[in-house]
């Protein structure tokens, strides 16, 4: 690996959040990079980059991809969303490049074949059921017991995931589930569902890196807002963590342990854990990094950057420190409040002028249609603050959120067109 170039292929999509960040990281550490998209056949022509591959038609991309490698070897395979895990472990593999095994990053896409994992490992995690997604209402009521939480396998970001307290919540969850995997494209046929019992408690995110099986705590991170559905919809992350330090090496050890059940060995992990009177649970772990924008509010040592510190472990550069900037810092992911076309978004300079508040960044886009969870896929924008507590910091995201007005206009419906 060390005799090729300093070079790495980077597998996204065209609506990641997260590529920029990337390709800053590679040209601060003069690494060379390779950017593929995954890029649905029909988009091939109107869609302009350099290397565009559909992750979907899994063969055909590990071929296309492989062949790449061999015009352009590079060190390390790396994805930057969920949508290119699985594959960059079958291509990694098939050249001979450190990655994790296919198996375990499938484990860490698909819900389902995670929840088994956990089961055989004796993980602490929800209690969890799969249906097909077809399968008769009375059926999938006689297998579950109340309250219960129904998401699709795949879909990231808690898009899909709503909680049901009843069997008249469970039907109506479930036809909506059916609704959003049809909307994608995905045949009802062969989809499967989940349902699995509702875990109470305080919830966590953990940032961690992997090397040989052995998990590098880089953050946990403190959601204050209470996230008891029926929606799940992320909002402030706080870090350091404001947990008792037990609970948190409880978390740490829990999260290794889920690693270690899925196999996953090496790269970085974003882990959402769940704690309450019996210790930590482990709701869902990841073989990528946090996503969003979240990630500009970690450095570490004299600066490095979350992404940095991802390209230098996977090109095997040594690491430095691994230890966070002092203070605290946060994020919120500004939630979409409804359905419509997003006109405007006021008060950004207010919200900017709040003591701690380092940035407000509106990624929707303006007269664009914009969707709230639990099927819309992405967040309004991002605001980012640092200080000298979490408290602080989480006090400082809430009065900035409060600042900004929201404008949204009811969609118009088309009109059919008179002969």
């Amino acid at each position: 690996m060390r005799d090729s170039p300093r070079r790495v292929l980077l597998l996204t999509t065209p609506s990641s959040y997260r590529t920029q960040a990337f390709l800053q990281a590679a040209e601060r550490l003069h690494i060379e990079t390779l950017v593929v998209e995954d890029t649905p056949e029909f988009l091939r022509a109107t869609w302009h980059s350099p290397f565009a591959v559909d992750f979907s038609k899994l063969d055909e991309a590990v071929d296309a991809l492989i062949a790449l490698t061999r015009e352009f070897p590079v060190r390390a395979i790396v994805p930057v969303d969920d949508a290119g895990t699985v594959l960059a472990a079958l291509v990694a593999s098939r050249v001979g490049l450190p990655s994790n095994d296919p198996d375990a990053a499938l484990a860490a896409r698909d819900k389902w074949v995670m929840r088994q994992r956990f089961a055989a490992a004796a993980v602490p995690a929800p209690i969890a059921r799969a249906f097909p997604a077809l399968a008769d209402l009375p059926e999938i009521v006689s297998h579950v017991t109340f309250p219960c939480v129904v998401k699709p396998t795949r879909l990231s970001g808690s898009r899909g995931v709503i909680r049901a307290d009843d069997p008249e919540q469970l039907a109506q969850a479930v036809e909506r589930v059916r609704q959003i995997l049809a909307s994608d494209g995905l045949d009802l046929a062969n989809a499967l569902i989940l349902v699995e019992q509702f875990v109470p408690g305080f919830e966590v995110a953990v940032e961690g890196l992997l090397t040989n099986g052995t998990l590098t705590v880089l953050a946990i991170f403190d959601k204050p807002d209470p996230l008891d559905g029926p929606f799940f919809e992320e909002t402030i992350y706080v870090t350091p963590s404001r947990l008792p330090q037990n609970i948190q090496h409880a978390i740490a050890h829990t999260t290794e342990k889920a690693a270690k059940a899925l196999g996953l060995r090496t790269g970085p992990i974003h882990a959402e854990l769940r704690v309450n009177e019996r210790g930590p649970w482990v709701i869902e772990i990841a073989g990528r990094s946090i996503g969003g924008l979240c990630s500009r509010i970690l450095e570490f040592g004299t600066g490095m950057t979350l992404e940095e510190l991802i390209l230098a472990h996977a090109v095997g550069d040594p690491l430095p420190t691994l230890v966070r900037r002092d203070g605290a810092a946060g994020v919120m992911m500004i939630p979409i409040p409804g359905r419509g076309i997003l006109k405007a978004v006021d008060g950004i300079d207010a919200a900017r002028a709040v003591p701690g508040i380092v940035d407000v960044e509106i990624t929707a886009k303006r007269n664009h249609r914009i969707v709230p969870l639990p099927e819309g896929a992405s967040y309004l924008g991002f605001i980012f603050a640092r200080g000298e507590t979490p408290d602080a910091v989480e006090a400082a995201l809430r009065l900035a959120h409060s600042r900004l007005a929201i404008r949204i206009v009811p969609e118009v419906p088309l009109q059919p067109v008179l002969q």
